[in-house]
């Protein structure tokens, strides 16, 4: 899951992108870069493994500019090194892409027979190149966007940064979200809230099929037909202070220790121990009606769907299929009229999770979405949302620092699936809904 970060500012934007790129560590990344405009001609930093070796790189090459783009990659076409990694750009433009360019292959031919070289393996350098050969052609920045755009395959999110275009930057996406925040005198782009926290709480998510085109004084947006349009601006919840990775040397270990506590969360918000009753959001259906239930998601979630599957039909006697969301998307089965579908998802924004929750809806069907991020599109689309309350925050203030091999120790393990018990013990008890 790469990460975006676009910055239209006031002063120099490297530190404020790279602290940004921080915000989507838990994403998971093997390079990172940035590109800003240094008077007026595109300049990149980038760098193989963590964020530290960018931090260090800047710290020897360092930029001034003004306005810029960030990223980091998870790779998928090419190796994890330096030239592979994003932004991508030429003389006349920079790119950062999430996702996948499905006819890359048929771009780089098309464009090695007009006499432009590729020095990568990406399926993004495309992208570049083409919106360069437009740009050459004497297409505005707008146009050329456009005419790009429309020659892609696959999902994408995109962020274009313009040689000599000090108030510029062109976002779009297919597939993979991009948000815009909005601030004073400054506007950003991002992958989410969580990239855009704390420089604003102003955000914009963008449709399937918009692009838009961001300036400091305001924004247009345009759907996949290019017509203009209006997109609600909401106030995002995250916050910057609620990010990060404490003490504990990778988000993985972090979440891991946090399941207790988050579990313990997650039930208080929905169980009232006075009453011994369970409490959900307004339900677009009665829980009674169901004859079948329908939980898709992907790795860990669906191991959870699986859990989920016994505890229905053990103890609400509702049949339930579980199924991957990348088998299911292409599988395509019919579904009971009117029946529930619940999709998992860690980020909200799984791609085949996605997928398969918009042919669930053609097929009629009432979406509830089970996510930790209320801002991710699984979220919008969603019917019901059931937050399990388990972001990407401190677990605490200060976390204790674990030794290497803690989660290896028989000690350990027992003291933290004790806790786990004890988190859970009240769901297994016989509560009400209301």
């Amino acid at each position: 899951m790469c990460g975006i970060i676009g910055i239209l500012g006031r002063e120099p934007v490297a530190p404020l992108m790279v602290d940004a790129l921080k915000r989507l560590e838990y994403r998971g990344y093997d390079s990172a870069g940035v590109a800003t405009l240094e008077k007026g001609h595109l300049a990149r930093r980038r760098a193989e493994g963590k964020l530290k070796n960018l931090e260090q790189r800047l710290g020897r090459e360092p930029l001034a500019g003004t306005i810029g783009i960030g990223h980091t990659r998870w790779a998928t076409h090419g190796r994890p090194n330096e030239n592979n990694a994003h932004p991508h750009a030429t003389d006349r433009v920079a790119v950062v892409h999430n996702g996948i360019i499905e006819n890359f292959q048929a771009l780089r031919r098309e464009l090695t027979g007009l006499g432009y070289t590729f020095r990568t393996e990406t399926d993004t350098e495309a992208v570049a190149m083409l919106a360069s050969h437009f740009l050459a052609q004497g297409d505005a920045p707008g146009e050329a966007v456009a005419k790009t755009l429309a020659r892609l395959d696959g999902a994408f999110a995109l962020a274009f940064l313009f040689a000599g275009e000090r108030d510029l930057l062109i976002g779009a996406r297919r597939g993979s979200p991009l948000a815009i925040g909005y601030g004073d005198g400054e506007m950003f782009l991002g992958s989410d809230a969580l990239a855009l926290a704390p420089l604003t709480r102003r955000i914009t998510y963008l449709e399937e099929g918009d692009w838009a085109v961001v300036t400091s004084r305001d924004v247009t947006i345009f759907d996949a037909a290019n017509t203009e349009v209006d997109r609600p601006v909401r106030e995002a919840v995250a916050s910057g202070a609620l990010i990060g990775k404490g003490n504990y040397r990778h988000f993985m270990l972090k979440e891991i220790f946090e399941q207790p506590a988050v579990i313990g969360d997650t039930l208080n918000a929905l169980i009232n121990p006075a009453t011994r009753t369970v409490h959900l959001p307004e339900l677009p259906f009665a829980l009674s009606e169901l004859e079948r239930v329908t939980m898709i998601a992907c790795g860990t979630a669906y191991h959870a769907c699986m859990v989920a599957k016994y505890w229905f039909e053990r103890i609400a006697r509702i049949s339930v299929e579980v199924d991957i969301a990348s088998e299911f998307r292409y599988r395509a089965p019919a579904m009971p009229q009117g029946g529930a579908a619940i999709f998992v998802s860690q980020s909200g924004e799984t791609a085949d999770t996605l997928a398969a929750l918009r042919y669930a809806k053609a097929q009629c069907q009432k979406i509830i979405a089970v996510v930790n991020q209320p801002e991710s599109s699984v979220a919008r689309e969603a019917d019901v949302v059931l937050p399990t309350l388990a972001g990407p925050r401190s677990a605490s203030p200060q976390p204790r620092r674990l030794p290497r091999n803690s989660l290896c120790s028989p000690v350990s393990r027992s003291r933290w699936r004790g806790r786990v018990a004890s988190s859970v013990v009240l769901a297994r008890q016989n509560w009400s809904v209301s």
